[in-house]
């Protein structure tokens, strides 16, 4: 299986990349994850990020892209919640690298 390094520890991976254990995730490997999808962490992105481990909390599963936009768009506001700025964030596709970079299962849904 896949490892991710951080900070001279092991964590271990799925082939796509999501993590095995979701208690392994802390900001540091979200950053590692988010450095390997070519992702520059901003607070926009964390702002995501930290959205979808409250829905994963709350629901125990991870949104699909059509799903997420529109409970972003209820909690950020309509600004926030639309394609075009998830995409803008998270180009290989707003649910998906999202969720990775958040160290949730890949969503329902994503191929």
């Amino acid at each position: 299986m896949p490892t991710l390094e951080v900070q001279g520890k092991s964590v271990e991976t799925d082939e796509e990349g999501y993590l095995v254990n979701l208690a392994d995730w802390d900001e540091s490997v979200a950053g590692e994850i988010a450095k390997a999808e070519s992702i520059d962490m901003s607070e926009s992105h964390w702002e995501v990020v930290n959205f979808l481990r409250e829905y994963y909390d709350e629901f125990q599963i991870a949104p699909a892209v059509r799903v997420l936009t529109k409970a972003i768009g209820k909690k950020l506001g309509p600004d926030k919640g639309n394609s075009q700025y998830l995409y803008e964030l998270f180009p290989y596709g707003p649910a998906k690298q999202a969720c990775k970079i958040a160290g949730l299962p890949k969503p329902t849904g994503c191929v």
